[in-house]
């Protein structure tokens, strides 16, 4: 048993020394975690099973003695009148019945308990559960779904059945609690009570549910219901401390409020909401265009628009790797011009450059606007690793395919970066191209002059690339890729190419890019005689 634990503890390390936290942010690390789990599956059946056989010889040995002391207690006398009784029944209490203690104190748990804690060091934080929920509720508001929708695993593109119990959706809605969401809290609470009120199995009680469900919805404005939940909460738990408090409070502002109306000499009614509550306003401007393209709504190519979009064989610069071998190609927007090329990575390669990737990859990071530090977003949710040519032949391999086909050099362009999205994983919108000055490799590279953007993996839903300002949307399909240019031939930042990695709903998705920079380019992509050009 201490052998196999130790086996397993050093399994366990190697694959997850490299990961810290974060699990929620990539898919790719995540399912580490399921192999982890399988393994502390093995190392609880092994407990069990010593376990089971302790539990056995004390059995028998209870049966043995039961059996002996019925008998001899029937005639105690006449039993020990035999010497060699009498021996047994001294050596049985001296030896046989301390051995027997010694074999129930016998702690069998210790080497599992001890894998247990060393593991935990590994284990998904508070931090990752949290990001989970959120990813949820990302999910739910991007695609216009329901609370029972998610609960009941209902996804298109799902293998696998999947429910949330009513604990896991107290969690849910406790997360957007503790994160002072109260818009979510009051959706989650709710399908609580849903799935309560449909009598399933729960170690959560409806007053628990009521107590945030009230304070939630007072929050959001709403003091009629948030009164009435708190009565409901009262009758369920009339020692509630807090219940009592807040309904003495909810009563008292309800009274203010009619008698500031009365004084004002209206006959307005107070507003009673229907329990139906707005979704908050959050910091970006085109949130509603940027969801409706990840839904596949509102995508602006019209009929005219798709009579100029064409499919060809592509050459590049007459690249001679090409001439004999073209790659196929598809327009996908005429302006700014978008294409997409097939069979650009074969699935050894995706397989390989992901194997590569993979210890690497870390949190995706963006560069604060004020002060230029790379830092973490929550509108940023991937991991990523930058891949050298050093790193595998494939790496370079990969990259002089992508110069070929581009007709760009790939000596002042970015390694290639591979990502990996996590739960509900997306990159809200965003330039690729820099618009700050302090930008050290603006100087030397240039800017980000065009971007090449393979997908290494198909999404069973969502996960499209999205450009909320030309109302397009690109949707993945594995071993193509999809390259536009950043910057007008003036030099100057296209910001029609805003663009952006909507959240994934199903599935895991991988992606490479290499960003060409400006220098290096000046003879393959000249500039336009215009600033518009």
């Amino acid at each position: 048993m201490k052998l196999w634990v130790s086996a397993l503890l050093m399994a366990w390390s190697g694959v997850l020394s490299c990961v810290q936290a974060e699990f929620f942010t990539s898919i790719g690390h995540m399912t580490d975690l399921i192999y982890a789990e399988k393994e502390l599956v093995q190392s609880l059946k092994e407990y069990i099973l010593v376990e089971e056989a302790k539990l056995s010889k004390i059995k028998s040995w209870a049966n043995k003695m039961e059996a002996l002391t019925s008998k001899s207690a029937a005639d105690a006398e006449g039993y020990l009148a035999h010497p060699v009784n009498a021996y047994k029944l001294v050596k049985r209490l001296n030896t046989d019945w301390p051995a027997l203690e010694d074999l129930v104190l016998q702690d069998s748990a210790a080497g599992f308990i001890a894998n247990l804690s060393v593991q935990r060091q590994f284990f998904p934080t508070d931090e990752d559960e949290i990001g989970a929920a959120k990813a949820l509720m990302r999910l739910k508001d991007t695609y216009r779904l329901d609370p029972d929708t998610i609960s009941r695993g209902e996804l298109p593109g799902t293998k696998y059945q999947a429910m949330l119990s009513v604990d896991d959706c107290f969690g849910m809605g406790r997360s957007a609690y503790n994160e002072g969401d109260y818009y979510h809290t009051v959706m989650w609470m709710e399908q609580v009570l849903k799935q309560l009120d449909a009598a399933e199995e729960a170690t959560t009680t409806k007053s628990q549910v009521l107590d945030y469900l009230s304070y939630a919805v007072f929050q959001l404005g709403d003091l009629h219901r948030a009164l009435e939940l708190t009565r409901r909460l009262v009758s369920l738990d009339p020692s509630h401390e807090r219940a009592g408090g807040n309904l003495r409070y909810f009563e008292q502002l309800l009274e203010e409020e009619r008698e500031k109306m009365l004084s004002n000499q209206t006959e307005a009614e107070l507003a009673t909401p229907e329990g139906i509550y707005e979704r908050p306003v959050d910091y970006l401007p085109e949130r509603d265009v940027y969801e409706s393209l990840c839904r596949g709504e509102g995508v602006k190519l019209t009929p005219r628009r798709q009579k100029r979009l064409f499919c060809r064989y592509h050459h590049g610069n007459r690249a001679p790797q090409l001439l004999i071998a073209p790659f196929k190609e598809e327009d996908e927007w005429d302006s700014p011009h978008i294409v997409r090329y097939y069979d650009v990575m074969s699935d050894e390669e995706i397989e390989r450059i992901k194997e590569i990737a993979k210890p690497k990859l870390a949190r995706a990071t963006v560069r604060d606007p004020k002060t230029g530090v790379l830092t973490v977003a929550s509108y940023r949710v991937s991991k990523s690793s930058w891949l050298e040519e050093d790193d595998d032949p494939v790496v370079a391999r990969v990259n002089r395919r992508m110069q070929h086909i581009t007709g760009l050099t790939v000596k002042t362009a970015e390694l290639l970066q591979v990502a990996n999205y996590g739960v509900g994983g997306q990159y809200e919108p965003h330039f690729d191209f820099s618009r700050r000055p302090f930008d050290s490799g603006l100087k030397t590279e240039g800017n980000r002059l065009a971007t090449f953007l393979n997908y290494m993996s198909d999404v069973e839903a969502g996960g499209a690339t999205v450009f909320p300002d030309l109302g397009a949307a690109i949707w993945p399909k594995k071993g193509t890729a999809v390259f536009w240019y950043n910057l007008l031939r003036s030099g100057e930042g296209d910001y029609r190419t805003r663009h952006a990695a909507c959240p994934v709903l199903v599935g895991c998705k991988w992606v490479s890019n290499k960003w060409f920079h400006e220098r290096g380019q000046e003879f393959l992509r000249p500039c336009g005689s215009t600033e518009v050009d």
